[in-house]
């Protein structure tokens, strides 16, 4: 996979609609409809917030906001994606995700999911400010 100039245009453009699509969610003060519908913090909630904290180089205060998606995305993500250029470059392939890896995955989330929801979890809550 050689990243010619389409791909790189590609990529910067994609990343220009995703800080877009943040501000005009921030703009239209979007709230989330699982918390709206049944008052209660899905896994994903805080994540908006957390990007523009990003955006301002706010490293804790996007934490606070959403630490799982904070360490999936910021930490555990650029890991997996320098092992997986370091496996290609040896073996001329891609490592494949395996269903006990997505299992996983999926059971952390759903972990988080209710323990941000317990009496025991309030740390886990977006923060307001």
């Amino acid at each position: 996979m050689k990243l010619n100039k389409i791909n790189i245009a590609i990529i910067i453009i994609a990343i220009l609609l995703s800080i877009s699509f943040i501000f005009f969610l921030d703009y239209i003060n979007y709230e989330c409809p699982f918390r709206k519908l049944f008052n209660i913090y899905c896994p994903g909630c805080g994540a908006t917030r957390m990007f523009k904290s990003l955006l301002k180089l706010d490293i804790y205060q996007a934490f606070r906001y959403n630490p799982l998606m904070f360490i999936l995305l910021l930490i555990l993500l650029p890991i997996y994606i320098i092992i997986d250029i370091i496996y290609y470059i040896k073996n001329k392939r891609l490592i494949k995700i395996t269903k006990t890896q997505l299992i996983l995955l999926f059971s952390i989330i759903i972990i988080y999911f209710v323990l941000r929801n317990l009496k025991v979890g309030i740390y886990l809550i977006p923060t307001d400010i």
